[in-house]
């Protein structure tokens, strides 16, 4: 008999003594325990039950300490690959996090488990009551009336013991309770219920209704209970009774929870028509995908110039070539179009990765690209980990964005991701940018990274007319508003001649510094320390960092006097003063606290481009991605420095700061 040895990532390990744990795997478990599965094992002096994952199977071990066995394995089939093993590792020494931790990044949160606990009371051993605390007689006078283990959460719950209680504990340890461990699925898997006929053969006395359903089920060979109710018109009894005959069986399939299922499979691919320039760039960058070495290369164009369709068109060759691509933007919420533009062309080959899908939807995606049911996968950071295994191309769009930067732990970078999954795969990664990172350009420059420039804007558009407007100079001409004259004529002029108009200040809520005129104390947040920012909606003052609020109030919390004065614009206040200004103007404020729920984005861009408004008053929301043809105008307020590049909204509009 083989003896083999698991070596494993733990769960909740300190960094510092933080390696992989061997583990003889027992003789039960030798078919089950391959690399990649999650397993249960004992940890610790304590021998407690902890969640870890099988990085390596060996013969050898490398501990020379007493072997623990490994208790059970959580999967049927591995969820990783070899080449996120090694991405583990990679992870763990260039991050300064646990190998564990690094298991999670590469692992949808829905598909995570949770150890559960379980209590129940020792049969026949005596008890003196006398000789228990308070605390441990309840939890035994409580157990001593179920016929089945008990979760220590609904044991603390139901006795009404506080969480951190440890009478559950050391009644085990002194052998009145046995505790059970088990690891329970956060997200479960969606199943529908399926209809379809058995072997046996129909009999003859079947109502009209039951001869409609076997009708159906003939025809299609297997139906969920509801479409087969819907089309036999008929009630789910009548199929139950199918069932209890032997006529018909039930059976369950696995589905998809989608939030794009409307999406429907192009009819036509459009062919892209590239100008002279995006066909000499889409040209070496196909060369170099083609070499077969992979490589980095920056695509740098101005904003409008077509890099999209650069990509898309070298998407194209990667999918006929049976290879797959991933695409990261820097705020999926923020580029709907771009989002549609993928769907429009490849229809349900792609998936989708974000935090605004539930942790169902984002479990079943990464399902669907780990069977090889899509080819592309487009999101945030977290699709560079989409678990492809023939990538070919990976397309970072806007790679200079600051949000490709994890500030949770583990911190990693996804360009540096993207770069070790590229050469593992020896797959291209292309940096796209009309303002790339000063490294990016600087490695471009010097040869270490392909170079590939767009300099002008595709269809022969200008760039933006640009204009620059002195508020101090407004200020002592009596204009005491957040607009210029300037802007506000501008503004003005587009709304009669049926334009729309984007308005960007990068600050939200109404106002944004709050003071006491009479001891000069600026209210902060007590946990962050920055100023405050009153929103008019809740009537309180926010920290946008954290979220900490108090109600609004004229009475310094300092010395108390009713002298607390509230200044500076946050994009309610601009709402309302261009309402003051433009009665006429049909206005619509776009920012994290009118776009709370899921696809408010997407709808009220959509309620935009329906020209159902005249101007969108915005933060950084309405500043990427955004591609409208009736938008002739943008002003940038309060900004000390320009956002050229950031507002691809027109291809020639008027810009004023």
């Amino acid at each position: 008999m083989s003896i083999l040895f698991a070596r494993v990532a733990v769960e909740n390990t300190a960094y510092h003594f933080d390696r992989t744990f061997d583990y003889l795997v027992p003789e039960a478990l030798l078919e089950q325990a391959k690399p990649g599965c999650r397993a249960l094992v004992p940890f610790g002096a304590g021998n407690s039950q902890r969640l870890a994952m099988i990085l390596e199977i060996s013969p050898e071990k490398k501990t020379q300490n007493e072997m623990k066995q490994v208790v059970a394995v959580l999967d049927e089939a591995p969820l990783l690959t070899s080449e996120a093993i090694s991405l583990v590792y990679w992870l763990k020494d260039r991050c300064f996090c646990t190998l564990f931790e690094a298991v999670k990044l590469l692992l949808p949160a829905g598909i995570n488990v949770r150890l559960k606990t379980e209590y129940t009371l020792v049969q026949g051993k005596a008890q003196e009551m006398e000789t228990f605390s308070v605390e441990e007689r309840t939890v035994l006078q409580y157990l001593a009336g179920c016929s089945r283990p008990v979760e220590r959460e609904k044991l603390l719950k139901a006795t009404g013991l506080p969480v951190e209680s440890t009478a559950p504990e050391k009644l085990f340890k002194r052998g009145f309770l046995q505790k059970t461990g088990a690891a329970v699925r956060q997200i479960k898997d969606a199943a529908q219920k399926m209809v379809r006929l058995t072997d046996e053969e129909p009999l003859s006395k079947l109502t009209p209704k039951q001869r409609a359903v076997c009708r159906i089920l003939q025809e299609a060979g297997s139906a969920s209970l509801k479409e087969v109710c819907y089309f036999a018109g008929v009630t789910p009894a009548v199929v139950n009774t199918l069932v209890t005959k032997g006529v018909a069986c039930y059976y369950e399939t696995e589905i998809y929870r989608n939030p794009y299922d409307q999406v429907q499979n192009p009819v036509v691919q459009q062919e892209l028509l590239l100008s002279d320039e995006q066909q000499s760039a889409y040209q070496h960058l196909l060369a170099q995908y083609r070499s077969g070495m992979g490589g980095v290369s920056l695509l740098f164009g101005v904003t409008g110039s077509g890099k999209t369709s650069v990509f898309m068109r070298l998407i194209d060759e990667v999918l006929a070539d049976g290879k797959q691509a991933i695409v990261m933007v820097p705020e999926i919420s923020l580029t709907p179009q771009s989002l549609a533009r993928f769907h429009q062309r490849y229809g349900r080959r792609v998936a989708v990765f974000h935090s605004g899908l539930s942790l169902s939807e984002r479990l079943d995606e990464w399902k669907r690209v780990r069977r090889g049911e899509v080819s592309i996968a487009v999101g945030t950071r977290s699709a560079v980990f989409a678990p492809f295994d023939h990538l070919g191309l990976v397309v970072m769009d806007e790679e200079q964005e600051h949000t490709y930067k994890s500030e949770s732990s583990p911190r990693y970078h996804a360009r540096d991701v993207a770069k070790f999954r590229c050469a593992y795969h020896k797959a291209l990664l292309v940096l796209a940018s009309a303002t790339p990172s000063i490294e990016s350009y600087y490695f471009a420059q010097v040869g270490r990274y392909t170079f590939n420039r767009l300099p002008s804007r595709y269809g022969g558009a200008r760039l933006p007319q640009v204009r620059f407007v002195d508020m101090n100079r407004e200020l002592e001409a009596g204009n005491e508003s957040i607009y210029s004259r300037a802007l506000l004529a501008e503004l003005e002029k587009n709304i009669k001649i049926h334009k729309q108009s984007i308005i960007l200040l990068n600050r939200r809520g109404y106002n944004t510094f709050v003071s006491c005129k009479s001891c000069g104390n600026v209210v902060t947040c007590p946990n962050c320390s920055i100023s405050l920012t009153y929103h008019a909606a809740n009537q309180r003052l926010m920290c946008h960092y954290c979220g900490y609020s108090v109600p609004f109030s004229t009475e310094c919390p300092t010395c108390h006097a009713d002298k607390v004065h509230y200044a500076g614009f946050g994009t309610q206040r601009a709402e309302q003063q261009l309402l003051e200004l433009l009665p006429e103007a049909r206005v619509l404020r776009l920012d994290t606290d009118v776009a709370m729920t899921r696809f408010a984005y997407e709808e009220k861009l959509q309620s935009f481009a329906r020209g159902e408004y005249d101007v969108i008053v915005g933060t950084q929301m309405v500043a990427k991605g955004l591609d409208f043809e009736n938008v002739t105008l943008v002003g940038v307020l309060s900004q000390t420095r320009p956002f050229m590049g950031m507002i691809s909204a027109a291809m020639s509009a008027r810009l004023i700061y």
